[in-house]
């Protein structure tokens, strides 16, 4: 069965160094959760806010020993008035027979906000 794996992270600052780096502890800390093979992955989407604008976050996918293969692609965020800034937010696609219940979203930084029902589950 397939299953998705959510993520969100904030950025301090649009630049590539915090974007990559902010999205690659968002994804280790999503892989780690979920103790996620890349061969289990379908695909993984990444969106940013508009105000993230200096490089593809899925840069950091590719710093993660393993993931070459991992379909990824990056879109832009909606931008809907007063929405959370500099976010980056993670969709992963994995095969897994765990429940819906059992799976480990993970919010991190500023973006806690987004779904408090589900940090520290």
């Amino acid at each position: 069965m397939i299953r998705g794996v959510r993520g969100a992270i904030t950025v301090s600052e649009n630049n590539e160094e915090q974007i990559v780096e902010s999205t690659e502890r968002l994804l280790r800390e999503m892989i780690r959760l979920n103790n996620i093979d890349p061969e289990q992955v379908a695909s993984v989407f990444i969106s940013a806010t508009n105000d993230l604008n200096a490089c593809f976050p899925a840069k950091a996918l590719r710093n993660i020993e393993g993931w070459k293969y991992v379909p990824v692609t990056c879109m832009q965020e909606i931008a809907v008035e007063g929405a959370l800034e500099k976010c980056v937010r993670v969709m992963m696609h994995i095969n897994t027979e765990a429940a819906q219940k059992d799976i480990c979203h993970v919010y991190l930084e500023k973006a806690k906000i987004l779904r408090p029902d589900l940090v520290d589950k």
